[in-house]
């Protein structure tokens, strides 16, 4: 299909060699045929430069001085140059291309003015486009590209888990057990990852379009979002907040930088069950030492109680606050990051994780359900199987940076 088709739209499962298989086929390419420009690019710079890195590491079995690798390009001795691009439509508009991977398409802020340089990036060579992508939400040009009549010249490759299953794919049954397991009763997310189709429960707290909206890239707020590393020292104004657990949940801890009126994620840490809570005093007390010290970090206290409000100030962390999640609190909180999200005042990198269990942010961030209830407030859940840990501990940061009011509670006004 690559080599016959001029635009390919790839929607394949998770973890079913993708990016591996993509990057071979770009990388032949060059290889064999000269003088041409190969472009890649994605959501966010450190996206790209990580497909450039995985195709650098093939180019280890190619015979002796046929290339020369560095950071964001890869030159060969035909005259085939591979090159890692920022998502910038200027930037794509301003290059001469043969052929161009968009990898993470569903995910890219901006998706249609990047989709308008391309087209004539490529229109002046007559080249190929591949965009590869697991689905996320509808109102996506990846979702036209596979699915909008306009879009016919697109040849669409597409298939669910099963075909991937071991021997013609990297799947094993064993595996896929386990995560059908750990999306419990989430089938939407089943749909999106494992069956590549796209899918939305109606009751979610927050919408994809709205998630994809608020990851941190150059186009998004105006940079590219990276973790800070916390063995390093870091300067800022910076809030945390940890969602405590022990064995069936896990405890999460994220810091926030204020920057200009507007929070930037700027760390994400799931711990490994059983967690030991003294691991994890320990561990933010470093981070806290490197960063020097958060204004505030909000803890949920609902279970432990201020004794661990008092055991992490004898541990020498600083600007603690207990927050019992009461079903007013938690809608305080929930609505206050959804708030911030809408308002274009919430930023983060585009994080995934294969441990201590398998996730990515804007999942986690999608995975929390809510319902009106009759007395009028907002019931929030989520799936069976499914954690929520890392929702909560965001909304915790970012109720951080506003002073605690007191208790809210429900005014009932009789008729």
């Amino acid at each position: 299909m690559y080599r016959k088709n001029q635009f390919l739209a790839v929607r394949w499962p998770r973890q079913t060699g993708k990016s591996t298989s993509i990057g071979g086929l770009l990388l032949q390419d060059a290889y064999e045929n000269p003088d041409l420009n190969i472009g890649f690019i994605g959501p966010s710079w450190r996206q790209t430069k990580l497909n450039l890195r995985r195709v650098a590491g093939f180019c280890r079995n190619l015979p002796s001085g046929s290339c020369h690798v560095q950071k964001t390009r890869i030159s060969f001795k035909n005259g085939s140059v591979i090159e890692a691009f920022p998502n910038n439509a200027d930037t794509i508009r301003g290059n001469t291309l043969h052929r161009l991977w968009w990898d993470e398409t569903n995910f890219t802020a901006g998706d249609e003015d990047l989709y308008d340089a391309i087209l004539f990036t490529l229109g002046t060579t007559n080249g190929k486009l591949v965009a590869s992508s697991t689905p996320f939400n509808r109102d996506s040009q990846f979702w036209k590209m596979c699915n909008h009549k306009d879009y016919g010249d697109f040849v669409k490759q597409h298939f669910s888990w099963e075909k991937a299953l071991d021997p013609l794919g990297p799947l094993n049954p064993q595996m896929i057990e386990r995560i059908r397991r750990q999306f419990g009763d989430d089938p939407a997310r089943w749909r999106r990852e494992m069956e590549a189709e796209w899918a939305e429960d109606e009751d979610v707290w927050l919408p994809q379009s709205l998630i994809v909206s608020c990851v941190g890239t150059s186009k998004n707020c105006g940079f590219d979002l990276q973790q800070f590393d916390p063995e390093k020292n870091c300067e800022g104004r910076f809030f945390g907040g940890l969602d405590l657990a022990q064995t069936r949940d896990y405890c999460v801890f994220s810091i926030v930088e204020s920057l200009n009126d507007t929070l930037y994620l700027r760390f994400l840490k799931i711990f490994h069950q059983p967690t030991r809570y003294v691991h994890v005093l320990g561990f933010i007390k470093l981070v806290q030492d490197r960063f020097g010290s958060f204004e505030k970090i909000r803890v949920d206290y609902t279970r432990e109680g201020p004794s661990i409000i008092a055991d992490m100030e004898n541990s020498g962390i600083e600007n603690v606050e207990g927050v019992n999640f009461s079903v007013p609190r938690k809608s305080e909180m929930a609505s206050l990051l959804k708030q911030r999200m809408s308002n274009g005042k919430f930023f983060f990198p585009l994080l995934n994780w294969e441990r201590p269990y398998r996730g990515d942010i804007c999942t986690e961030l999608n995975v929390e359900r809510y319902d009106l209830r009759k007395d009028g407030t907002i019931g929030y859940s989520h799936p069976n199987g499914t954690h929520n840990d890392v929702f909560w501990s965001i909304a915790l940061l970012v109720y951080a940076t506003v002073e605690l009011s007191p208790e809210p509670f429900l005014t009932v006004i009789p008729r």
